[in-house]
């Protein structure tokens, strides 16, 4: 065994409002979800942990973080599905939280709120921590099936869900809001973690650089120990395209939602993505960073409402 480490108490670069700043409480995270104790034991350094590298104790954690802190009932996703990261969700909702409450003194909480996740994935996670922290509604929306069909079951298996979270089938691949927002109907926020990758080839190399950086050595194969489906990790022309599109799609509906955002996992994709949205006019652009772990994360905000728009919008419906 080696020296065990020093850690510190808080990991400061959360959120402040994170649930997720602590170190992980093995010991109360049993409690609320014994099927996680096996996959528990004394890491290297002495400190109880689970392998990281082996997607059934991601997934055991993540349900046992999402009963404990969450008091989410029900929780499973299909094999080989995205298993999300809970921190790192639960940072972009904060600071979503944080991008409503604009220069207000208070966050706009409650089920009026409303909220798409454009691509809310089998595991439902936005909505989940967006309604238990804040109280707000969502629309998920998903052009795969058995995600559909997961989230769905998601929805039902938890009470508080039921009369806060409406999943819809976007049936066409290339859209983002178009038969998902009804005429007239108005969402407060957008939000959708897009498939960062342009390929499998490159989904598979960036993850086995991960595990070189986490395992210090280079593994003979790329374990997507968080899971994903093509649509979660991969499209053609990578995020650059799919969010040059997503702003392309938003200005048809820029008088029924305040801010749409998207995620930006590489700083590269900013400043074509600015040029887009001065091209098409957005009236306030917002790049809000989030750090988590080892490496700084982002997601960028656009509107196509003046600032009386967005004054009279909050009025109206806050």
């Amino acid at each position: 065994m080696q020296k065990k480490k020093t850690h510190p108490k808080v990991k400061s670069q959360l959120h402040p409002r994170s649930q997720h700043r602590a170190r992980y409480n093995f010991e109360a995270l049993i409690k609320s979800s014994p099927e996680l104790a096996p996959f528990v034991a004394p890491n290297k350094y002495g400190d109880d942990s689970v392998d990281f590298f082996n997607p059934k104790a991601v997934l055991a954690l993540n349900k046992a973080l999402l009963k404990h802190h969450y008091g989410v009932e029900f929780w499973e996703i299909p094999e080989h599905y995205l298993c999300p990261p809970i921190p790192g969700r639960a940072d972009y909702i904060h600071n979503i939280a944080d991008l409503l409450k604009g220069n207000g003194s208070e966050i706009p909480k409650g089920n009026h709120i409303k909220g798409l996740d454009v691509g809310v994935g089998a595991s439902c996670i936005y909505p989940i921590i967006g309604n238990y922290e804040y109280g707000w509604s969502f629309i998920g929306s998903d052009t795969n099936e058995t995600a559909i069909t997961s989230a769905k079951a998601i929805e039902q298996g938890n009470s508080r869900l039921k009369s806060s979270v409406e999943i819809r089938r976007q049936e066409q691949s290339n859209a983002f809001f178009k038969d998902i927002l009804k005429p007239e109907e108005k969402v407060d926020f957008t939000m959708c973690n897009p498939p960062f990758h342009a390929s499998l080839k490159d989904a598979e190399k960036a993850s086995l650089k991960k595990l070189k950086n986490l395992k210090g050595r280079r593994p003979s194969k790329a374990v997507l120990n968080f899971g994903g489906q093509q649509e979660e990790l991969w499209t053609k022309g990578g995020e650059a395209r799919f969010v040059k599109d997503m702003i392309y799609e938003s200005r048809n509906f820029g008088k029924q939602c305040l801010w749409f955002t998207s995620l930006i996992s590489k700083e590269v994709t900013l400043k074509p993505t600015y040029k887009i949205l001065e091209k098409v006019k957005a009236t306030d652009v917002k790049t809000i960073e989030m750090g988590q772990g080892q490496k700084v994360s982002r997601f960028i905000a656009w509107t196509f409402l003046s600032e009386q728009e967005q004054n009279k919008w909050v009025a109206d419906r806050w």
